[in-house]
């Protein structure tokens, strides 16, 4: 019985071995088996231009690459979104035509998705991970996509590339292992081999990779677009999304912990926002730069791995999206919307920034497989406000009942409608931008500096980022079984850092390179650190540690966090209700076995005169694990006593008092601070 298996499995393998494909040592070609000259380029008229239709290759690879997932996203596939409105503070009539965004006070109603981009819809929201960051306006004039990230720069330059990248990022195939990471061998062999991913890749190992909530991110639209006002005059304009909470983060060792004990954390966070009423809100804001001024900077202002420092062009706040909704359906809504950043509006318009112009073909192609064909706008999500007419019918999902016999253009039979809009009339017209180039395979000189933005980057952060940063490095670095994949990150490194790439190559056992080989960078941008972003209390989430005989001051305490704006949340050993002193009871909302200080902001510390050691025990690793994880720690009565019985080793951020005003300012403003880099850990 034994044999005539392993038979049945041999003859097996002889059968697979027709389909397999050992691709080593090999020449690259197309599906068609045609060799080619070049992978690293997209066809183009001239090296800045925009990229042609017939680049055969790039459109093979590309509609290969967007179908190879059934049915979830290829990116971005775990997701969570709510519905909004934007409204506008000033009329921006003077750089675009956009009504939108013409009319001060006037509001338009938006649709957002947040997801992460390498995991499956399964995985745990806190990886290192970039952050989609979309969002749908459905304007009186069609339906615009804003289709970003939390990160203001990309990985490549070319979206012919993007491909490789999420090859390279996604599950090492011949096992599917890791899932939602990046800390392993082929995606740090592709960085070390593409090096124009060091600017992002230093984004990706900053705090940015791993946000508190999705409420508190920036978000960026990565490329340049282009304005047009009525005139006819362009300028070139980036847009940037600003949480009003400002730009917070988790520490890693809490972030992998996060994703044990709630994978949720993200999608809870936001939908238990809105839910309470305390619903999120992002200033929209514009980087403007006149068409004249196109090459006045030491970077190509075209290229997606490169932004441009709030020092230099300014950041204009234009307006702000408050998210008041969640949806009723994950499925009909958030799963099945359908973005394209080439949903635009008059007034907004393209450039020739290669990856943006790679992605207005992919996110189409994407659309026709994910969603089972060319009627996806006909989705409840995806249709827009305004009335829609032209002559395409039929294909999978067809909802709209077209009547009358014509399907063409031009026609008699109904006197050429629906008819093309003039400009006048708000059809939209490209805005016209003299070419002048040889098609090409090809990239402009000005994308060759890939080092000198990620050394602005460093030099720009605080010292505990740049400390998470090497830990960040160190720890993806270590994942890699292949030395060689690690000396030769760490030998990119050196051209944005010495000491950063000396002590991950200690930290990872490799030989530290001996001399810097970058650019020689000093100037820093104060925007690009988290040290220096908003501080507030509202919304963060107070675990409040309470046992039997409690002091009856506790409740006052409470209710005053909560009127400060922050979210207090009982725990002790059982639910129900506990007895205090005095004849004062206190609802218990989690207990021990139900909550874990990383799902919390701070821990608040009031214990009782009659707990159980198991208790003590259970409050004691609580406040030690928000301790480790630079949390600020408040304490009264009881809960004083057993904090000093703790002996903790430092002081910063744990504030103890029995008087619930003087105690209450203090605990405030330590909450506000969010963590307590100067703590002194075990």
């Amino acid at each position: 019985m034994q044999d005539d298996s392993k038979q049945h499995r041999n003859s097996k393998d002889k059968q697979l071995e027709n389909y397999r494909s050992r691709d080593k040592d090999k020449k690259m070609t197309t599906n068609q088996g045609l060799k080619l000259s070049e992978d690293e380029f997209s066809l183009k008229a001239g090296e800045r231009g925009p990229t042609l239709m017939e680049d055969f290759h790039f459109r093979e690879k590309m509609t290969h690459f967007d179908h190879e997932r059934i049915p979830e996203r290829v990116v971005h596939a775990r997701g969570y979104a709510a519905h909004g409105e934007f409204e506008v503070y000033e009329s921006l009539k003077k750089y675009t035509k956009a009504k939108f965004l013409q009319e001060p006070g006037k509001k338009t109603p938006v649709f957002v998705r947040f997801s992460t981009v390498a995991g499956s819809r399964g995985s745990g929201e806190l990886a290192r991970d970039v952050r989609g960051f979309a969002t749908k306006f459905y304007t009186e004039e069609g339906n615009y996509d804003l289709v970003g990230n939390n990160i203001p720069v990309f990985f490549i330059q070319d979206a012919i590339k993007f491909p490789d990248l999420v090859h390279a990022l996604k599950p090492e195939p011949h096992n599917e292992i890791p899932q939602a990471a990046t800390a392993h061998d082929t995606f740090w062999d592709f960085i070390a081999n593409n090096q124009e991913s060091a600017h992002m890749i230093m984004w990706a190992m900053s705090d940015r990779a791993i946000p508190r909530s999705f409420r508190m991110m920036e978000g960026f639209g990565v490329h340049t677009f282009r304005f047009v006002n009525e005139e006819g005059q362009a300028s070139f304009v980036k847009f940037h999304w600003k949480p009003k909470l400002g730009v917070h983060s988790v520490v890693w060792d809490e972030a992998q912990k996060l994703n044990g004990k709630n994978p949720d954390f993200h999608r809870q966070d936001l939908y238990e926002s809105i839910e309470n009423g305390d619903f999120p809100e992002f200033e929209l804001g514009i980087q403007i730069i006149d068409e004249e001024d196109e090459f006045k900077f030491d970077f190509d202002i075209l290229d997606p791995t490169k932004l441009w420092p709030e020092e230099v062009v300014p950041v204009k706040i234009i307006g702000k999206m408050t998210l008041n909704r969640n949806v009723d359906n994950v499925f009909a809504e958030t799963e099945q919307v359908a973005f394209h950043p080439g949903n635009v509006v008059p007034g907004i318009d393209f450039t020739n920034d290669p990856l943006l112009q790679g992605r207005l073909f992919s996110y189409t192609d994407t659309q026709l497989i994910r969603l089972g064909g060319p009627n996806f706008h006909e989705l409840p999500i995806n249709r827009p406000v305004c009335p829609f007419h032209n002559n395409q019918r039929d294909g999978y999902g067809r909802q709209t009942i077209n009547v009358g016999q014509v399907s063409y253009h031009k026609n008699s039979l109904a006197d050429n409608t629906p008819s093309t809009s003039s400009e006048e009339e708000g059809g939209y017209t490209h805005y016209q931008e003299k070419i002048d180039g040889r098609k090409i395979r090809a990239r402009s000189d000005s994308f060759r500096d890939h080092f000198s933005q990620a050394i602005l980057f460093w030099n720009s952060m605080s010292n505990p980022e740049k400390e998470h940063i090497i830990s960040a490095f160190s720890f993806e670095l270590g994942m890699c079984k292949e030395k060689s994949v690690r000396q030769q990150v760490v030998d990119m490194l050196a051209n944005i850092n010495l000491e950063l790439a000396k002590t991950v190559a200690e930290n990872v056992g490799v030989n530290p390179p001996s001399n810097f080989t970058g650019p020689q960078i000093t100037n820093s941008s104060p925007a690009l650190s988290q040290e220096n972003t908003v501080k507030k209390t509202d919304t963060r989430k107070i675990a409040v540690l309470i046992g039997q005989g409690f002091n009856k001051n506790a409740a006052v305490v409470i209710e005053a966090l909560e009127n400060l704006g922050t979210m207090p949340v009982v725990i002790s050993e059982k639910q129900g209700r506990i007895q205090g002193r005095e004849g004062s009871v206190i609802q218990v909302d989690q207990t021990f076995l139900t909550s874990d200080s990383v799902l919390f902001d701070s821990v608040y510390v009031i214990g009782g005169t009659d707990v159980s050691h198991q208790f003590v025990q259970d409050a004691a690793y609580f406040i030690k694990e928000a301790f480790s994880h630079y949390k600020p720690i408040g304490a009264s009565y009881e809960g004083a006593k057993l904090l000093d019985e703790l002996e903790l080793p430092s002081n910063a951020g744990i504030i103890k008092g029995d008087t619930p005003e003087d105690f209450l300012e203090e605990y405030t403003k330590a909450i506000a601070e969010h963590r307590f880099w100067n703590r002194k850990t075990y």
